[in-house]
């Protein structure tokens, strides 16, 4: 489902001597701590590469020293959750049912092998105790309590988080009905021939790189609507869209502008380019978040302000694009 989109990160292991000639299934389970059908599992959907391609016979056997890249999704039990009050985020609405956040950039929504810490979700924990997963009327799933969606760690605003059961039912029901409007900014590579569209592309994740998500006939339905604000012809030609989501699969946008040959600037993950401008995170910003209240049914709106690095970006591009006379 939409709210529940797979973590982005591999876990590294060079194959130690004892596991040499281990079926590779019964190694990554030793590696990870995962079950052995856990690991099974990883290894037929290509979650793991094997010396940098993905294994898919459960069967192989490995030799000592062989590198595994395993995606993270076979990982043991989670570690108990850690209200952290300096995590730094902004809370731009809060009530009984629901809090709209606005994600910094650079911060991770929820805890995953590498971020076990310092995550939203701890953040979250410390403004919000009444989402403690030990408590008997637990938000959600307990590892990652009251998120109904998600964004990029590179991806700065937007997102809407339940603070109590009713409500995490309503907006994961709203979300799976397409009923959530999410509305993003994005500086792209190039201009799109037409000035608005949409792209309706199913979305799944890549059979090259399990880190990646592409365009693929056996993906999950997508739909990303497009429209160009504004036109730079320096430092080479770019354009600053407005996207709005049908569906939210895992990098939808991100994969969607680059299958159209129009990457997002400062995505190095999508569409590799060299540098144009100074910018260490992609140009993607989630500035409008639009649903029905869970609590009164009422149609709510918020808005983001383009985070400060971004909207210096524009100013940069606009003076080159438009130099003054």
């Amino acid at each position: 489902m939409d709210h529940e989109p797979p973590p982005e990160t591999f876990r590294e292991f060079d194959v130690p001597e004892p596991l040499a000639g281990e079926r590779i299934d019964r190694a990554v389970s030793m590696l990870t701590g995962c079950s052995r059908s856990a690991a099974a599992d990883a290894v037929a959907a290509g979650q793991v590469l094997l010396d940098g391609s993905a294994e898919r016979r459960v069967s192989r056997r490995l030799a000592a020293g062989a590198h595994l890249s395993v995606i993270v999704d076979p990982v043991p039990e989670p570690l108990p959750l850690v209200a952290d009050p300096e995590v730094e985020f902004v809370v731009v609405h809060s009530d009984d049912d629901i809090a709209v956040i606005d994600k910094p950039a650079g911060l991770v929504v929820h805890p995953g092998p590498g971020h076990r810490g310092a995550t939203l979700v701890n953040g979250l924990l410390a403004e919000f105790p009444q989402l403690d997963p030990a408590r008997p009327d637990g938000v959600g799933d307990p590892a990652r309590p009251g998120l109904v969606h998600r964004l990029d760690r590179g991806t700065s605003g937007l997102l809407v988080v339940a603070l109590n059961p009713a409500a995490y039912d309503d907006l994961v029901a709203q979300l799976s009905a397409h009923e959530v409007e999410r509305v993003y900014s994005a500086l792209v590579r190039g201009v799109p021939e037409h000035e608005r569209g949409l792209i309706d592309a199913p979305v799944g994740r890549s059979r090259r790189n399990p880190l990646r998500m592409t365009v693929t006939v056996d993906g999950r339905e997508a739909r990303t609507h497009y429209e160009v604000d504004e036109v730079f012809s320096q430092p080479q030609p770019l354009a600053l869209l407005t996207c709005r989501l049908d569906t939210g699969r895992t990098h939808q946008i991100r994969v969607h502008l680059d299958s159209i040959g129009h990457p997002v600037i400062g995505d190095d993950l999508y569409g590799p380019q060299r540098p144009v401008l100074s910018l260490n995170r992609p140009f993607l910003h989630a500035r409008e978040l639009s649903f029905d209240h869970p609590g009164s049914g009422e149609r709510v709106s918020f808005s983001s302000p383009l985070a400060t690095e971004l909207d210096a970006v524009l100013g940069e591009l606009r003076s080159q694009s438009n130099p003054p006379v």
